[in-house]
Formats: C-alpha cells, sequence, structure tokens
C-alpha cells in the first residue's frame, strides 16, 4: 500500500505539490494522470525519498522508503529509465541491483527472461540501448527484489506497440497477484485499458480521484447529429449543460433517455447516442485538467 496525506512540497515561492492525499491499494493498479509540470514526478520523488517533503508524508507499506530495511525487496521504483549507468552492461546493472539487495545472482538471468532482453543484449553497454530497452531494463531492476510495491514513472515510454501489451500484462499480473502499482503516464489509452483507480492532479492539486468506473461514469452521454446547433438550442431550451466533443457532437450532462427524447422532440436527427463513458479516459483528463494545463493556461 501507498498512503500519501496532506504532502506539500514547496520550492521557493512555488508550490509544486499542494497538499495532496491519496491511497493505491493492494491488489490494484492506480493510474496517476496530469499534465506535465502538474507534480506528479514530484510526489513520486518524495515516496522514494529522493525529494523531502515540506509538510505532510508518504509512506509505503506504513514507512518511511528511507526506513524500510532493504527498500528494494519490498517497493520496485522506475522513475527515469534514462538515468541508468551508461558505462554498464544490462547485465552488470542487474548485478549490481541484485547484490545491493543481497539476492543470489542466477536471478539476474531469469529477470532478464522476464523483460525479454536477450544475452546477448544484455551483454551491450547501457549507452547503445534503445529508449525502450532501457525501459525493459529499468523495469527489471524493479522488480528483481520481488518487491510488493512498483512506482513507475512513464515506464511505456519508448516500447513499440508488443512492448506495450507486455508491460500492461506484466503489471495486471503482478497487481492480481495482490501488489500494488503506483503508474504515471501520459498514454491515457494505455492508463484505461490496465488502471482500476485514477487519481487525477493539476497544478499541484488533486482535481478527481475514485475508480476508474467512478470517474468515467460522470462522462455523461455522447450524442452526435448533422444538425448540432438546432440540438444545442434544444438542450438550452431544457437546461441541459453540454459541451462539444469531436465532429458534429456534445457530451451532455443528462442520461441518454433524456437525450434521445429531447432531440425528438425537436425534430433533430441523431447519427450516434450513447453513455460517454466509452469516449475514453482522454476526454475526462482534458476537462478535468483544462484549467491547470499548459494549453488550458494559454487559452
Amino acid at each position: 500500500m501507498i498512503d500519501v496525506t496532506a504532502l506539500t512540497r514547496t520550492y521557493g515561492g512555488l508550490r509544486a505539490v499542494d497538499n495532496v492525499s491519496f491511497t493505491a491499494q493492494p491488489g490494484r493498479v492506480t493510474g496517476f494522470l496530469g499534465p506535465n509540470g502538474a507534480g506528479k514526478s514530484t510526489t513520486m520523488r518524495v515516496m522514494v525519498g529522493l525529494t523531502p517533503a515540506t509538510s505532510g508524508s508518504a509512506t509505503v507499506l506504513g514507512r518511511k522508503y528511507a526506513d524500510l530495511p532493504n527498500p528494494g525487496r519490498e517497493v520496485g521504483v522506475l522513475l527515469d529509465a534514462s538515468a541508468q549507468h551508461a558505462g554498464r552492461t544490462g547485465r552488470e546493472t542487474l548485478k549490481i541491483a541484485a547484490r545491493t539487495m543481497g539476492l543470489p545472482l542466477s536471478s539476474v538471468d531469469a529477470m532478464l527472461e522476464t523483460v525479454s532482453l536477450t544475452d546477448k543484449e544484455a551483454e551491450r553497454r547501457v549507452k547503445n540501448y534503445s529508449l525502450g530497452m532501457r525501459q525493459r531494463l529499468g523495469i527489471a531492476t524493479a522488480l528483481i527484489g520481488d518487491p510488493e510495491v512498483l512506482i513507475l514513472d512513464e515506464p511505456a515510454n519508448g516500447l513499440d506497440p508488443a512492448g506495450i501489451r507486455w508491460m500492461r500484462d506484466l503489471l495486471r499480473g503482478f497487481a492480481n497477484k495482490g501488489g500494488t502499482v503506483l503508474l504515471s503516464s501520459h498514454l491515457l489509452h494505455e492508463i484505461e485499458v490496465i488502471a482500476d483507480d485514477l487519481v487525477v492532479i493539476g497544478q499541484g492539486r488533486i482535481v478527481a480521484q475514485g475508480t476508474k468506473a467512478e470517474l468515467l461514469a460522470t462522462a455523461g452521454t455522447l450524442v452526435r447529429s448533422s444538425n448540432i446547433a438546432e440540438l444545442s438550442r434544444a438542450f438550452d431550451e431544457h437546461g441541459i449543460h453540454a459541451v462539444a466533443s469531436g465532429p458534429n457532437g456534445l457530451r451532455a450532462e443528462a442520461d441518454a433517455d433524456l437525450i434521445g427524447k429531447v432531440a425528438l422532440a425537436a425534430g433533430v436527427p441523431l447519427t450516434e447516442l450513447r453513455a460517454a463513458d466509452g469516449a475514453g479516459l482522454e476526454e475526462m483528463f482534458l476537462e478535468l485538467t483544462s484549467e491547470t494545463s499548459r494549453e488550458g493556461a494559454a487559452a
């Protein structure tokens, strides 16, 4: 379990993280979402002891990371795959991790196989790795200690579609065995596929959190028509709030039954009518962070 309580981190007059609280539960994948500069990476750095909190706390398995007796055996961490020692081979990187954690060196070969790095690739220096190979090595380093918790910042960067599918299955299997996964990513579709719970952050503050089903259920109804202007007027007359959603589309804050009746009464033919949760995580994310993202601020 990961427990973040009233966490605040300031840099001079800037509050990078502002009173953030959430929990990542065992047996579940928690997606940690937010625009660039929202405070995700700072929060994760505080969790693993790389950045001190100004106030509040972040604990893993009931303790601060620095108080864990053998952190790598309890928490697997991948914050920056490019930060690995460029002059070492992949195998050397894992051997050092294994020795640090007191693991047998036989665990290195097993982990290389788990992340699909070949013997030839394992003997190459990290500086010659692609970003996707560095991600696989970073995930191997996080997993080699057989931890209970995984904290991963953008682990799918550089992976091809097959690699993303592999990572998704790996993390899903880890959670299904009772592990806790906290996953930060801008690949919103991947988060939508794998996550059980979502925490959305903007300008250092939590703007939404809950199960994926709960948050997507608030999305309302997606409706499309070739006469969208007339449909908008009909919604206004009935006090239904709606916002634009793609070509000839509106996302309305009402159930599909009411939307259909309003459209019928107005004589407006519909080309699509469905619950908006199918529109996916991206739409919800953009709406929740519209006032905190760089683009939203510019607008």
